[in-house]
């Protein structure tokens, strides 16, 4: 998610002390950051990124969860109750078709792979086993069994207190269709959770990583609806990632409204707009 990033150089000498460096530079980094984030440069030539945010040993076992399925990450180098530091990727510059083809390849990959670790119950598949946040937004996680449950109570119902009457009535009202437009039984899929193109990465326009997850288990489509909300992947990364299944533009509009209302809450009704437009789409 996106806003104006805060202050971050406080973090930098936490972060060496952590590595047991000595700190010659710190940079705050732009992008997005509901969390402050910092660049270190070392006496020892490394390079790294320190951030803070609301749990950051939540995203390094998301990070490792990533990594583990195949996704391009920031290898973590240390991590407490308040502070995360990982490798620095190269970030130079957008991706060009080779490197959209090579995220759709990467992200394919770690959508099949096999669900395992302690964010996966497969008796209740869908989720993840610590709840998170975007910024002062929460982000509840409790796994449910089925996935149209998932996406109504975990989702969707829990931005209506923030919305008007008008708006509010309408996500219930589709809240309590999903089952009509859901799978009930998707594929669990490690997702990352957060895959706008700002936190895709490039260098020379190939992938160099993906950064900032707020993953769980889903349907994997929820990643490339939420890659298509405030940009347009290069064809390339379709004709890697595979075709979906039919009804796609359907359900991309319900994944997209779950950005769209968490935007709203950090952001306020200047994107009430983007969720009637969305509700438009579905008839709601």
């Amino acid at each position: 998610m996106r806003e104006r990033n805060g202050g971050a150089i406080d973090l930098a000498g936490r972060a060496a002390q952590l590595l047991g460096a000595e700190l010659v530079e710190a940079r705050p980094l732009a992008g997005g950051d509901l969390s402050p984030v910092v660049a270190l440069f070392l006496a020892d030539g490394r390079k790294a990124v320190a951030k803070g945010g609301p749990a950051p040993q939540v995203e390094a076992r998301m990070l490792a969860a990533l990594r583990a399925a195949g996704a391009r990450v920031p290898c973590v180098l240390a991590v407490c109750e308040d502070l995360l530091v990982m490798e620095m990727l190269p970030d130079q510059g957008a991706l060009r078709a080779p490197g959209w083809s090579e995220l759709g390849t990467m992200l394919r990959g770690v959508h099949g792979a096999p669900p395992r670790g302690r964010g996966f119950d497969p008796a209740r598949p869908f989720g993840w086993g610590e709840d998170y946040a975007f910024g002062p937004v929460a982000i509840p996680n409790a796994p449910l069994a089925d996935w149209p449950s998932f996406w109504a109570e975990r989702r969707l119902l829990p931005a209506s207190p923030f919305l008007p009457a008008s708006l509010a009535h309408r996500i219930d009202a589709l809240a309590a269709r999903l089952p009509d437009y859901l799978p009930a039984q998707p594929a669990p899929a490690l997702l990352h959770g957060d895959l706008w193109t700002g936190n895709v990465l490039a260098s020379g326009g190939r992938l160099s990583g993906v950064i900032d997850p707020a993953s769980y288990y889903g349907d994997g489509e929820v990643d490339l609806a939420m890659l298509h909300l405030f940009g347009a992947p290069h064809p390339e990364f379709q004709a890697a990632y595979g075709p979906l299944a039919p009804g796609w533009q359907v359900r991309r509009s319900i994944y997209q409204l779950w950005p769209a209302l968490v935007h709203v809450r950090l952001f306020g009704s200047g994107y009430h707009g983007m969720v009637a437009g969305l509700l438009d789409r579905l008839e709601v």
